[in-house]
């Protein structure tokens, strides 16, 4: 009897033993298929979660100072592009535009005034040369009878020598004579004071034809004037530079915005993409065109097709407000980061559409 007991306490440690042995070798399998099955996955995928959805966000920033009178949008509202969104008072504008007017009228006016003036001065110069040329023929037929006055003259002279003719017809052919002199004089005057008449309307001339082209020049700047006033007049009529939802409105009547001051964003809504930041050791098998499978915090099981697209010409870090300068201080080598773009393969998939920027993603690059 005492030898049955000690029979039975040998048979329990080695059924132990043998279910020990047979767990240990379940384990060691699972792991090593554990193992061996992420080392293959890892060979043929590249993953992070170090990823968000990025969109267009457009500012909205006034191209002129001035007073809002009116806000036509509110707080996460869908526009198109060119809907008002903003409306500044343009009342001291609109008086610019008016004396910009003014001032383009002026100058045509002058520009009429100075037209008729090079008119009257090209029909003066047609004037006195004609005058030039009646007092050239005048002055030929003067001479024609200062020759025959003048051979009167000699013949009589010589025929008062012989007592042939009397005193009083000599006198009368010398008189003769010297009133021809007189008028071919008298006529060279008239024409030298036509000819200096004539060069003094045709340098007037010459002036207002350089004023015409003065006022011409006044007057296309007179009219850059009006066209650069009517622009600043269009912008304080603020519109949405593109199709999108508005953000937060931090804008209201009566503030006053300065030019180039942000106001609020659209956050574009046509187009959604992921940016996606590998770190440095993961981007040696990443190319553009492979494909991405994308999952969504926001929407969990629900995997989005995409593709990768390109890669940032360098890493995140380089962007930042204040770059990393190793060559100061100490040195700890620190794995960098590159930003991937990844854009949706589906657009029309109705959760695509739903996805907001800043979104939170994980992202699973297919390198086969």
């Amino acid at each position: 009897m005492s030898n049955n007991p000690a029979a039975g306490g040998d048979t329990t440690p080695k059924k132990r033993s043998k279910t020990f042995l047979i767990i240990l070798i379940l384990l060691v399998v699972a792991g090593a298929w554990f193992g061996i099955s992420k080392y293959v996955y890892a060979q043929h995928h590249e993953e992070t979660d170090d990823a968000q959805v990025e969109a267009n966000i457009n500012p909205v920033i006034p191209k002129i100072s001035g007073y809002v009178t009116e806000v036509r949008v509110k707080d996460n509202q869908h526009v198109k592009k060119g809907d008002t969104l903003l409306v500044l008072d343009s009342r001291d504008l609109t008086i610019k535009v008016e004396q910009a007017e003014a001032a383009l009228a002026t100058a045509q006016s002058n520009l009429a005034s100075a037209e008729a003036s090079t008119t009257a001065a090209r029909a003066g110069i047609a004037t006195y040369e004609a005058s030039v040329k009646a007092a050239d023929a005048q002055i030929e037929e003067a001479k024609v009878n200062l020759r025959r006055a003048t051979q009167d003259y000699e013949r009589y002279a010589n025929l008062i020598k012989d007592h042939s003719i009397t005193q009083q017809q000599f006198e009368m052919a010398q008189a003769t004579k010297e009133t021809a002199e007189r008028r071919v004089q008298m006529l060279q005057e008239q024409r030298l004071q036509a000819t200096r008449q004539t060069g003094q309307v045709t340098s007037q001339s010459h002036a207002t034809s350089t004023q015409v082209g003065v006022v011409n020049a006044t007057i296309k700047q007179r009219q850059v004037d009006v066209d650069d006033a009517k622009l600043n007049l269009s912008y304080t009529v603020v519109t949405a530079p593109a199709d999108g939802v508005i953000s937060k409105v931090n804008v209201q009547a009566g503030q006053y915005l300065q030019a180039g001051q942000a106001t609020f964003s659209i956050v574009q809504s046509d187009e959604i993409w992921v940016i996606a930041n590998f770190k440095e050791t993961q981007f040696d098998d990443l190319h553009e065109g492979q494909k991405v499978v994308i999952e969504i915090d926001a929407f969990p099981g629900h995997e989005f097709e995409a593709k990768l697209a390109s890669f940032s010409p360098a890493t995140g870090s380089r962007f930042a407000l204040l770059p990393p300068d190793n060559s100061s201080g100490n040195f700890v080598k620190v794995v960098q980061r590159l930003p991937v773009k990844i854009e949706f393969v589906n657009k029309q998939d109705s959760l695509v559409k739903q996805l907001k920027a800043g979104m939170n993603a994980f992202v699973n690059v297919h390198l086969d």
